[in-house]
């Protein structure tokens, strides 16, 4: 059964960006949990930065299926490998469902959210998009603070898609900080993170990797 939410738009795109390497082609396709494939590469801890009601960021009211102004229940982490920050996360579903059917996101505390999406066969979840993240988004505030030691990136790279559970949509956003794409250049894992054609398995089933599909 086709998914009613779409994580895309003018500027998210299934496909991405011709001129990015096949490492951040990959790493921005690759389907099942984000922090199993960060497992790859160290110790992954969880920081949650904030969780509250507020109002969703305008490229999100779509996807979510929101009327303009209508609330939403926000949660932003960081996933830090071995105590380096390497992804920004900000996950956001309609306010209504955060008291139902998503109500477990408000109790996970330090745990990831992938607890919540992998284990049940009721989740679906759409395609990934991703895109470039300038200074006018609000994500790049997420990810720009979390970047130690050296200066922020003129634009970040990030992905996002729909899950959805009984109708209800909580859409998932995660944004590569440069210390994660240091790692894949430079460590002993890094021939591990080449163009990944698997198949995750579970609920979510589905291919792990776009990056050599053709743009559109």
């Amino acid at each position: 059964m086709p998914l009613r939410f779409d994580a895309a738009d003018a500027h998210w795109r299934v496909t991405p960006l011709p001129a990015l390497s096949a490492c951040q082609k990959d790493w921005l396709t690759r389907g099942g949990s984000l922090t199993a494939h960060l497992r790859m590469l160290g110790r992954v801890e969880v920081r949650v930065t904030r969780e509250a009601v507020d109002m969703p960021w305008l490229d999100e009211y779509a996807a979510l299926g929101l009327a303009p102004r209508e609330r939403a229940w926000v949660r932003e982490i960081v996933l830090a490998v071995d105590g380096v920050p390497f992804v920004a996360a900000h996950s956001v579903t309609p306010f209504i469902a955060s008291r139902g059917v998503w109500q477990a996101m408000r109790r996970l505390r330090t745990r990831p959210l992938a607890e919540l999406l992998y284990s049940d066969s009721g989740v679906a979840r759409s395609a990934l998009v991703s895109r470039r993240v300038g200074a006018r988004h609000p994500l790049y505030r997420l990810a720009a603070r979390e970047v130690v030691g050296e200066p922020a990136a003129a634009r970040f790279l990030a992905r996002r898609s729909v899950f959805e559970r009984a109708g209800a949509p909580l859409l998932v956003t995660e944004c590569m900080l440069p210390a994660l794409w240091s790692r894949l250049a430079s460590g002993p894992l890094a021939h591990e993170t080449g163009v990944h054609l698997g198949r995750e398995r579970g609920p979510l089933d589905h291919t792990a990797s776009r990056a050599h599909q053709a743009p559109r």
